[in-house]
């Protein structure tokens, strides 16, 4: 059995002080490494929350969040830091270029900060990540002057250049249109079985959802389902995650409803 790369141990979090919520009650996962799995569940369940504390961008207000081993919670600010560049490569909803640098300039921000400018094989290693994301031909170009799916795949680069065990995005493709979703879809698993990195996806895309190996809903901050698609047919899969309307079902059911994953 593949190594387990990321797991969380009854994992809670509370916010507030005076008037507390708890969004996340007791979390018990475990991410091995090669998985593409997703993590679905209506608006408010605790998704966003749970990758940022995986992410090291957050911490639990009680329980464990340990990387090969590793307690999170052990960890200095600093060391935390330095461990999130190494380690983790994160994809957000909003690309977050810096619109003054090139395509090149940007996939290279997270090797500046581990290692300084000037590094021949930091530069190397960005054109190849630019020609795997299909930009090849705009890497010296401004991020102001490419289109919001070409911006979106220089973020996915720059993810990838630190050459991270863990592949974290929070919905990757939700400022995308359908055709792009496609084409971010086939990078996913392009970069999943070409270059071995484990991917953890925050989404509300029932396709990208249904077309990845594992699924891990959310609700009210408890696993209320975490199952393989692997072992489901792709009828079967898409019925998992969007049972009301299901694109590949050849019936559609009689009752009327909204998408499972809003």
């Amino acid at each position: 059995m593949a190594e387990i790369v990321l797991e969380t141990k009854e994992l809670k979090k509370v916010y507030g002080t005076q008037v507390k919520t708890q969004v996340l009650h007791g979390i018990d996962l475990a991410v091995r490494k090669g998985e593409f799995a997703s993590i679905i569940g209506y608006s408010g369940s605790g998704k966003s929350t749970l990758l940022n504390i995986l992410g090291a961008l957050d911490k639990p207000t009680s329980g464990q969040v340990l990387f090969r081993g590793m307690d999170f919670g052990k960890m200095t600010e600093n060391d935390l830091a330095a461990f999130r560049n190494e380690n983790l490569g994160f994809i957000f909803q909003f690309h977050h270029l810096l619109p003054e640098f090139t395509a090149l300039e940007n996939v290279l921000i997270p090797t500046w900060i581990r290692g300084g400018r000037g590094r021949g094989k930091d530069v190397k290693k960005a054109k190849e990540l630019l020609d795997l994301v299909g930009l090849s031909e705009f890497l010296n170009k401004k991020s102001t002057n490419l289109s919001g799916g070409q911006q979106q795949r220089v973020a996915i680069a720059r993810a990838l250049v630190n050459e991270p065990a863990l592949l974290l995005g929070d919905e990757p493709t939700g400022n995308l249109d359908s055709d792009t979703t496609d084409q971010i879809y086939g990078l996913f698993r392009t970069i999943n079985e070409e270059l071995g990195t484990t991917l953890l996806i925050v989404t509300h895309n029932d396709h990208i959802a249904a077309k990845s190996d594992r699924v891990v809903e959310l609700t009210d901050g408890k696993v209320s389902r975490d199952y393989s698609n692997l072992e489901l047919g792709a009828e079967d899969a898409f019925r998992q995650v969007a049972p009301v309307y299901c694109k590949f079902c050849p019936h559609q059911p009689a009752h009327g409803g909204q998408s499972h994953l809003l």
